[in-house]
């Protein structure tokens, strides 16, 4: 495994790189960092070149003075793959890492060979018009809050979810510990990351990367939903949803997670 930072012209970006093959790469959300892929990494390293990364401001990668903002995620990812002197690359991104991902895909799609986007649409504007009830995501939006609420009261990652908490407690304190090694003002990043939804949706009309969607069933961070209609927007993608699973399905669901990017990028190699 090689362990190295990439320099960037305002900070340095951690990354780790196993494995051998085509190039994949994993990008973390809020709540992780390159550790988070811990049960992909050890999965795909015989056939493809996996390399985990911690975005800027994510220990082990420093951030510039007023912290990370979103909207150099693109182009460190840029970067990396650059200095990795791939010719292509294949993108899973969980939740966050949807900035960096669809940002890059959009910016070089001549780049991408597969792109999976998991509780994730990056920085595309959530409207209540891309909807037939327009009602559906604003009342999403209250349940979620409330739900939310609920599980922080009883000190449960709402990113991991009750029933991560309650079957796999063990995963769930992992999930924690790993949330807590970020040292990022996350309430002054997530803020940063909202501010930033404003790419519209009907730019993924002409997007002709194969794309996978997978959500969680139970998610109430990222609405599932929202994928399904995003997906309709896109010549060559679709949708799965991982049922009774939140919004880590990738931590809390591994083996249908993997089997799921098993057979997407043997298909799209």
């Amino acid at each position: 495994m090689q362990r190295s930072y990439l320099d960037r012209p305002d900070c340095r970006i951690y990354y780790e790189v196993d494995g051998s093959g085509p190039l994949l790469v994993f990008a973390h959300g809020l709540g992780g960092n390159h550790l988070s892929w811990w049960q992909q990494v050890p999965h795909f390293r015989d056939r493809f070149t996996c390399t985990t990364f911690a975005h800027r401001g994510f220990a082990p990668s420093s951030a510039p003075p007023g912290g990370p903002d979103p909207a150099d995620y693109a182009g460190d990812l840029a970067a990396l793959i650059d200095h990795l002197g791939a010719r292509d690359v294949r993108i899973v991104a969980q939740s966050m890492g949807g900035w960096s991902a669809l940002d890059y895909a959009l910016a070089r799609p001549d780049r991408v060979r597969a792109l999976v986007l998991a509780s994730t649409a990056g920085a595309i504007a959530r409207t209540p018009a891309l909807f037939a009830e327009p009602d559906r995501l604003p009342a999403w939006e209250r349940n979620a809050a409330a739900a939310a609420s609920t599980l922080q009261a009883a000190n449960i990652h709402v990113a991991a979810g009750e029933r991560m908490a309650r079957e796999q407690p063990a995963a769930h304190f992992l999930y924690q510990e790993i949330d807590a090694l970020s040292h990022v003002d996350k309430v002054k990043l997530r803020r940063k990351l909202y501010d930033a939804m404003v790419r519209p949706a009907d730019a993924l009309r002409t997007l002709n990367i194969p794309t996978l969607w997978l959500t969680g069933e139970e998610d109430i961070v990222y609405p599932p939903f929202l994928s399904d209609r995003l997906a309709e927007l896109m010549p060559n993608a679709r949708v799965v949803q991982i049922k009774q699973a939140g919004h880590s399905v990738y931590f809390e669901r591994p083996a249908e997670f993997n089997r799921l990017l098993d057979e997407f990028l043997c298909a799209n190699r």
